[in-house]
C-alpha cells in the first residue's frame, strides 16, 4: 500500500483497510491539534485511490477485508460524486466488506445536502467519525474549530437522518481549568440533542508545536489534574440524555478507562468515576498516546 506521511485512524479501526482520499486536514486550523501539520492537503486523484484499491485486493487476495477506512483528517470533503465512485469500487473490489468508514468533519457534513449524505448511506458508506471536541461556542471559538455547537447539531442529525451510523468524540480538559463546566454541561447539551450511536471522550494531551502549547506556556490556560478531568468527566454524565448511545472512554490518551451503554449505566460509570477518583487509579504520563 502507499501511504502519505503518518496515516491517523480511531481506535476501533485497528484491523481496518485504510485508504487514503485525501492528504492531511483541508483546514488544519485547530489550536490542540498537530497531526496534519507537516502535510499539504490535497484530495487524491480517482485514478490513484483505484490503483490503491486494486493493490489492496491483489495483497488480500486470499484474505477477506471485512472494514474500509477512508482517511485522511477529513475524506468526506471528497465531491459526493467521486465518493459514490469509490464506494462502489469498493463494493465490487471487496463484495465481502462488511463496514465503510470515515472520518467526518462538521463543516463537510454540513456542505453536503441530506439527498447527497442518503446516496452516501445507500452506496454503503455506514459510519461517520465527528469531533465535537467541545459543545461550548466559546470553546469552539478559541480553538478554531470552524463551527458552533448549534452547526455541530445540525450535522450529527443529519447523518443521523440519513442513515448512517455516527461516532462522536470530544475531549477532557479542552476549555482548561476556568471552563470545566461549562465545557463538561454544554459538551452534554450538545451529545444529548444528537444522540450518536457512539461516543468517545479522549483527554487532552499538548502537543509542543501547536497554538495550544504556547497559550499553556504563556499561563493563559491552566491544565487539568487528572483529579479534576475525573472530577469535568462526572458533570459531563451528569448531564447526558443520550439514550442508547455507546459511551466509552478507553483512548490511549485517558487517563482511565470508563464504558457503558446510556442512559442505563448512568450511575455505574459514575460510581466507576467516583471509586477511579478516590483510589488515584490514573495511567503513568508516560503510558499516555495519541
Amino acid at each position: 500500500m502507499r501511504y502519505e506521511g503518518v496515516v491517523y485512524r480511531p481506535p476501533s479501526e485497528a484491523n481496518s483497510l485504510i485508504i487514503q482520499l485525501t492528504i492531511g486536514c483541508a483546514r488544519n486550523t485547530c489550536t490542540f491539534c498537530s497531526m496534519y501539520m507537516n502535510k499539504k492537503f490535497r484530495v487524491r486523484s480517482l485514478e490513484e485511490v483505484q490503483e490503491d484499491l486494486q493493490m489492496a485486493r491483489t495483497y488480500y487476495r486470499d484474505t477477506k477485508v471485512k472494514r474500509i477506512f477512508l482517511a485522511d483528517g477529513d475524506a468526506l470533503i471528497v465531491p459526493t460524486k467521486r465518493l459514490l465512485k469509490i464506494l462502489e469500487m469498493i463494493r465490487t473490489l471487496f463484495p465481502e466488506v462488511e463496514r465503510i468508514s470515515t472520518y467526518g468533519a462538521p463543516r463537510d457534513i454540513l456542505v453536503k445536502r441530506q439527498k447527497e449524505l442518503e446516496e452516501l448511506k445507500a452506496a454503503g458508506l455506514d459510519l461517520i467519525y465527528m469531533g465535537i471536541e467541545s459543545g461550548a461556542d466559546e470553546i469552539l471559538s478559541d480553538i478554531q474549530k470552524g463551527v458552533n455547537a448549534a452547526e455541530m447539531i445540525q450535522a450529527g442529525q443529519s447523518v443521523k437522518a440519513a442513515g448512517i451510523r455516527l461516532s462522536v468524540t470530544l475531549i477532557s480538559g479542552l476549555g482548561g481549568k476556568e471552563n470545566t463546566v461549562l465545557h463538561a454541561t454544554k459538551s452534554a447539551e450538545v451529545v444529548s440533542a444528537i444522540c450518536p450511536d457512539y461516543v468517545g471522550v479522549l483527554t487532552l494531551m499538548v502537543e509542543p508545536e501547536t497554538p495550544m502549547a504556547q497559550k499553556i506556556s504563556a499561563k493563559q490556560m491552566i491544565q487539568l489534574s487528572p483529579q479534576e478531568i475525573l472530577d469535568e468527566l462526572a458533570i459531563f454524565i451528569k448531564n447526558l440524555d443520550s439514550k442508547g448511545t455507546i459511551f466509552r472512554s478507553n483512548h490511549a490518551s485517558n487517563y482511565v478507562s470508563f464504558g457503558g451503554t446510556l442512559n442505563q449505566d448512568r450511575e455505574k460509570i459514575l460510581m466507576q468515576i467516583q471509586q477511579a477518583r478516590e483510589q488515584e487509579m490514573y495511567k503513568p504520563e508516560y503510558f499516555r498516546g495519541l
